[in-house]
């Protein structure tokens, strides 16, 4: 069994998730459950798409708990 994993470039991932692209970096460096990111080589960094997903949806569910 085979798991593919989809990376996102800094850009894409900032969009997919509402928020600009210093915030991403912001929320990467400063809060401890944002995904980290993933370095693929000297200049190529992503995301796992499917960390973003879970992140949101987390997130999602934190707020609707509270509400």
């Amino acid at each position: 069994m085979s798991v593919s994993f989809k990376g996102l470039r800094p850009p894409k991932a900032a969009e997919k998730l509402g928020i600009g692209l210093s915030t991403l970096w912001a929320r990467a460096k400063n809060d401890p459950e944002f995904p980290r990111p993933v370095k693929l080589g000297p200049a190529t960094t992503v995301f796992l798409e499917h960390e973003l997903d879970a992140y949101l949806a987390k997130c999602a569910a934190e707020t609707r708990q509270a509400a």
